[in-house]
């Protein structure tokens, strides 16, 4: 067996370590998400906690870990006779990204249950982890499905199996730990809020510090046992640590001042619901009883919302995690008991504070465009696409907005997801088919109607059904999934009007996070001047979006043929990553194309690729002015989508548009 790298050994990451034996000392606190870059000790410090837990007495051949002193009278090996238990180290089980339903909660046989009327269940992940520790790797990229299923679990102490009528339940008490890189993707606030605590690390930029990382990680890797051996001694204090605070925490009161306080930082901060003011009792109830007090102080409620609180107070994706300390001394001091001295001071949030920011450029009044539009001059030379003549400030997203739903036509069998219809494991039953492997989902009717003719020939002579494998039937099931909505945008001169910019980033932000909600993929092209780029590669990570779309510069000539062969680029690479996820490509453009030998049939060359691959397509015509020349709508007529003009481009329109485009599609089909 592998020695682990001992827990004490880890270089900082104070809070890191401090939120995990907090769980240790107190499981109820509720878990620990760890949000941070690669290569942080996550992973190492998570696997080196559990040899800081106490070993487990259990009964003797139960494969769910039953205490012996109070047996889990619903146990699907018991019942239990009393006796003597056995003592094993508390188990730390690891739940793969790709783990499968019933490789989590454990699996019925549907077979022997129908046939035999006996529940014969084999045990999951869950089980596995009863009493110990359950850590989920990428948490941010597991399916929705399986974090319900997952949280639930955490939060009732118990897991339940159904299978057509059949059930088992079983005990299920573990510190959850889940680990994630934000760059990758972001939770949904409901399960951020399951966790009890989260933490932020950062590798250290300390040259010295890092020095030590790496001498120790070097020790390690040379001779795991002995590097071990030299930090017995430290891991065995911090065990007896542990055990002591957990002997200590019932005695531990939480006084009606402490409570008070909790309840006004809660309140202050503008969290949802109750959890929170219940997870930072819990966690300043086993701060104290660490620090081998019985009372709860000032300090145990501040450091309980510094680790209760960042993760709750987000009220969208683009909101920064974290705590205004200076704001939760205010309300500490405020709630302390004693009597302020002074007016307190002024929010720093309000108006003309930090928190509302400048308001946004009103920008050029009128109808048309003002100022220089390179691209219209016949006879002028290509404007660089960088820094330099003809490029505008960028402008700022307006406000996003909740949009309608977004669909792509069909029926497909991508990732899982809230979007478009879909064949799925989870969903609404459609039909029945014989089971291709494993049988996961039992279409009962169809499995019955199977069997009937063969009772006689079968020798059938009870009441129940003679069933063979066979009889069995796979429930079809569709359900939803998530889609790549991909934008290729003009940020050319004549598309840097401040008001048309800013509407159609808010536009994008505003699908961005329908898509986080919903489990797509947004990505964004833009092009101007003599090249196109991609501002966004397909992602569900709405900070590193809206900082994309935030310094988008526009100005230059239009290469309209550039932008749309690296929009098809990006599809292309992405179908290879991920075939089964169908895309919806929106160009917002007036249609122009200038620059380069033979612009526009160019650009009629490379729309055509998308018709030929039936490639979802809507074109946002941003034409303006007195004369308009329908380009856009020759665009679409290449790429086999319709076109809308810019009236229709508003922020509170676009989503409704393009799924109002996607169902004439639907119908044309």
């Amino acid at each position: 067996m592998t020695t682990p790298f001992p827990f004490t050994a880890v270089v900082g990451q104070d809070d890191l370590r401090l939120a995990l034996l907090l769980n240790a000392v107190s499981p109820a606190v509720g878990g620990v998400l760890v949000r941070g870059e690669k290569g942080t000790a996550k992973s190492t410090a998570v696997r080196a906690l559990s040899a800081l837990l106490p070993a487990v007495a259990v009964v003797p051949g139960c494969r769910f870990s039953c205490d012996p002193a109070a047996p889990d009278p619903s146990c699907p090996d018991g019942p239990h006779e009393p006796g003597p238990g056995a003592h094993r180290p508390a188990r730390m089980v690891e739940l793969p990204v790709g783990a499968s339903e019933d490789r989590l909660v454990g699996a019925l046989d549907i077979e022997r249950a129908l046939a035999e009327g006996v529940k014969a269940f084999e045990p999951g992940l869950l089980a596995d982890a009863h009493r110990g520790i359950l850590y989920v790797d990428e948490v941010n990229l597991l399916h929705d499905h399986l974090v319900d299923l997952l949280l639930d679990a955490a939060a009732m102490g118990a897991s339940y199996v159904e299978r057509e009528g059949v059930s088992v339940r079983h005990a299920a008490r573990f510190l959850l730990v889940g680990t994630m890189n934000p760059e990758e993707g972001e939770l949904r606030p409901q399960l951020l809020d399951r966790f009890g605590l989260t933490v932020e690390v950062a590798a250290s930029r300390e040259p010295d510090q890092r020095v030590e990382v790496v001498r120790r990680r070097l020790a390690y890797d040379d001779d795991p046992a002995s590097f071990a051996a030299r930090w017995a001694g430290e891991e065995a204090a911090v065990r007896q640590r542990v055990v002591a605070a957990r002997e200590l925490l019932p005695q531990v009161r939480l006084g009606d001042g402490a409570l008070r306080q909790i309840a006004a930082t809660c309140a202050a901060f503008e969290v949802d619901g109750m959890r929170a003011d219940i997870v930072m009792a819990r966690t300043a109830t086993a701060l104290a009883a660490w620090a081998g007090r019985t009372d709860v102080l000032a300090e145990d409620v501040r450091q309980a919302a510094l680790l209760a609180l960042p993760h709750r107070r987000r009220r969208n994706p683009f909101d920064a995690p974290g705590l205004d300390e200076d704001k939760l001394d205010r309300t500490l001091e405020e709630f302390s008991g004693e009597s302020p001295d002074d007016d307190p001071d002024p929010d720093p949030d309000g108006p003309g504070g930090g928190g509302g920011g400048p308001a946004p450029d009103a920008g050029p009044q009128g109808g048309g465009d003002t100022g220089a539009r390179p691209e219209e001059g016949d006879g002028g030379e290509p404007q660089p696409s960088g820094a330099g003549a003809g490029e505008q400030p960028a402008a700022r997203a307006a406000e996003p907005f909740r949009t309608k739903a977004l669909s792509v036509p069909g029926i497909g069998e991508g990732a899982a997801g809230r979007r478009s219809r879909a064949r799925t494991e989870h969903g609404r039953t459609t039909g029945a088919r014989r089971p291709r492997g494993a049988l996961t989902k039992l279409h009962l009717a169809a499995t019955v109607q199977a069997a009937a003719p063969h009772q006689r020939a079968r020798g059938r002579s009870g009441p129940g059904l003679v069933i063979r494998r066979d009889d069995l039937r796979q429930a079809a099931r569709e359900g939803r999934e998530g889609n790549l909505v991909l934008f290729v945008v003009d940020a050319s001169g004549s598309m840097a009007a401040r008001q048309r910019m800013s509407a159609v980033k808010g536009a994008v932000l505003s699908l961005l996070l329908d898509a986080y909600q919903r489990r797509d993929k947004v990505g964004l092209v833009t092009f101007r001047g003599s090249a196109a780029d991609v501002a966004l590669p397909p992602t569900s990570s709405v900070d590193a979006a809206a900082a994309r779309l935030e310094s988008l510069p526009t100005g230059g000539r239009t290469p309209l043929a550039a932008g749309l062969l690296k929009a098809h680029e990006v599809l292309r690479v992405e179908r290879l990553r991920d075939p089964a996820r169908r895309a919806l490509v929106v160009v917002v453009t007036d249609g122009r194309a200038t620059g380069g030998p033979e612009p526009v049939a160019l650009a009629g060359r490379a729309a055509r690729l998308f018709a030929a691959e039936q490639v979802a397509s809507v074109v946002v015509d941003c034409e303006s002015g007195p004369v308009r020349l329908g380009l856009a709508g020759q665009l679409a007529a290449e790429l086999g989508g319709t076109a809308v003009t810019l009236d229709k481009l508003r922020a509170d329109a676009i989503a409704g548009l393009v799924k109002d485009v996607q169902g004439t599609s639907r119908r044309a089909a």
